[in-house]
């Protein structure tokens, strides 16, 4: 048995925030917030001045890029994550969302790695959106040997 997860290791992915995507995700996660559907009224807001993005759909693309990048070679399972807001996402930005592994500790009992991660996500005027660290448990996928 031995490691499965390296220190050092990045990977990112990239999304665009149209404001189709933006309704649509906020009406599947039950966000019916106006600032995510109404583009009147959300333009109206000076703060933002149209559509912003639910918080909920950037922070479920971090949290998704763990699970898909991992579960390509391994079976990655969620334990923490921490993330803050930083600023909004607005009607077609388009935001990278990047995680580094900052620790990697082979477990016995549990015949895996607990990595820990930093995260990030970035729009493209180089603005942080969402600073993250995350916890996994990551193995060898059922069946293999690690």
């Amino acid at each position: 048995m031995g490691k499965i997860v390296t220190a050092g290791e990045t990977f990112s992915a990239t999304h665009a925030f149209t404001p189709a995507s933006i309704r649509e995700f906020s009406a599947l996660a039950h966000d019916f917030n106006p600032l995510h559907h109404d583009a009147e009224y959300a333009a109206a807001d000076p703060r933002f001045g149209g559509l912003i993005s639910s918080g909920t759909q950037q922070m479920s693309y971090l949290a998704a890029l763990l699970a898909t990048h991992y579960s390509k070679t391994a079976q990655p399972l969620g334990l923490e994550f921490d993330m803050k807001l930083r600023r909004a996402v607005r009607a077609d930005d388009v935001i990278t969302v990047r995680w580094t592994v900052t620790d990697s500790q082979w477990k016995d009992k549990l015949a895996g790695d607990i990595v820990s991660l930093d995260g990030e996500a970035v729009n493209q005027r180089g603005e942080t959106v969402i600073a993250a660290t995350a916890k996994i448990l990551v193995c060898a996928k059922p069946g293999t040997r690690a």
